[in-house]
């Protein structure tokens, strides 16, 4: 069984990918031109796109296997059957936070979203709203939501799903942050100097 709290994470985790599809194809609209670039990552990237797959493939799916088939769950030492409702309650709470924090990151981009990071294919740069206090507030609120999945519905596939997304984020910034000094110059150093990557305090003045 799951209890309720886990299946409102899961509730939440649905509804945030239907948002995020849905905002995909309108800043597909907006900017003209395709923005799911994760079929063009090479090396390094195409991990982390694979990655970013896994995690919410893992979050989503992994709880409801796990209830279709209870010798799995039987043998995860993870899963405790809705029994914490304390963790339940936390995990509830960040999964909506963090749905809200990244889909609303992702709607202030505007044509300037893109899914993965290819050179030359980058957009304007965005520097207000979450932008201010979090050079990528996307994954920020991404790795939340998928936290409070793993504290909703304790297993082993909700709780690798953020470890995954983790190393997936990170890897990506890296190919990110690169491509965009390339494409924006002393206006994206001013920038990095000013946010910092996840969250925090503004340094000094972004452009």
């Amino acid at each position: 069984m799951m209890s309720a709290f886990g299946w409102a994470a899961l509730a939440l985790l649905f509804g945030y990918l239907a948002l995020f599809l849905w905002g995909t194809t309108a800043a597909t609209r907006a900017a003209g031109r395709p923005v799911w670039l994760f079929g063009q990552a090479r090396g390094r990237g195409r991990l982390a796109a694979l990655g970013f797959r896994a995690a919410f493939v893992l979050a989503f799916f992994g709880p409801l296997l796990w209830l279709a088939w209870p010798a799995l769950h039987k043998a995860d030492p993870l899963w405790t059957e809705g029994r914490t409702v304390a963790a339940g309650l936390i995990g509830v709470f960040l999964a909506g936070v963090g749905a809200m924090v990244a889909f609303a990151a992702q709607m202030s981009m505007g044509a300037s979203w893109r899914v993965g990071v290819v050179p030359g294919a980058t957009g304007a740069l965005v520097t207000g709203g979450l932008y201010r206090y979090s050079r990528n507030p996307t994954f920020v609120g991404q790795f939340a939501l998928l936290a409070g999945v793993a504290l909703a519905v304790s297993s082993l596939p909700t709780v690798v799903a953020p470890l995954v997304f983790l190393w997936s984020a990170v890897t990506q910034v890296r190919t990110e942050e690169t491509a965009l000094r390339a494409a924006l110059g002393a206006d994206y150093d001013r920038y990095t100097a000013a946010v910092p990557r996840w969250i925090g305090l503004r340094q000094g003045t972004a452009p």
